[in-house]
């Protein structure tokens, strides 16, 4: 089992949601959060340019069986990607062991929770 955490624009999670539902990906967790990489973020504040420490992004969260674990980042990768090329800010995705995974309704564990 892995957990594929997703960390990508927040215009562009519908579009992603929209893509995994599409490759019978359905449970997933949505966070929102910020941070900053290599993208700059600069706003205007009272007719100054400033660039904010934090830009606003979405952590999507994946807890998938070994057989989805390509699926899944192709997945996110198409649907998140800026054009043809990407850009600057497009997100990054992370692959983590689970080491368990235990359904509370029924108790199930394992792939079986998943």
């Amino acid at each position: 089992m892995k957990l594929v955490t997703a960390i990508i624009n927040e215009s562009k999670l519908d579009e992603v949601r929209e893509a995994l539902l599409s490759a019978d990906i359905t449970r997933i967790t949505v966070v929102r959060v910020s941070g900053h990489g290599q993208q700059k973020n600069t706003d205007i504040y009272r007719g100054t340019q400033v660039v904010p420490n934090l830009i606003p992004k979405v952590k999507v969260e994946i807890a998938v069986n070994e057989e989805f674990v390509n699926i899944t980042v192709d997945t996110i990768i198409e649907a998140a990607r800026s054009g043809t090329e990407g850009s600057v800010g497009d997100g990054k995705i992370f692959i983590t062991n689970l080491e368990q995974c235990i359904r509370i309704r029924t108790g199930e564990k394992g792939g079986q929770a998943i």
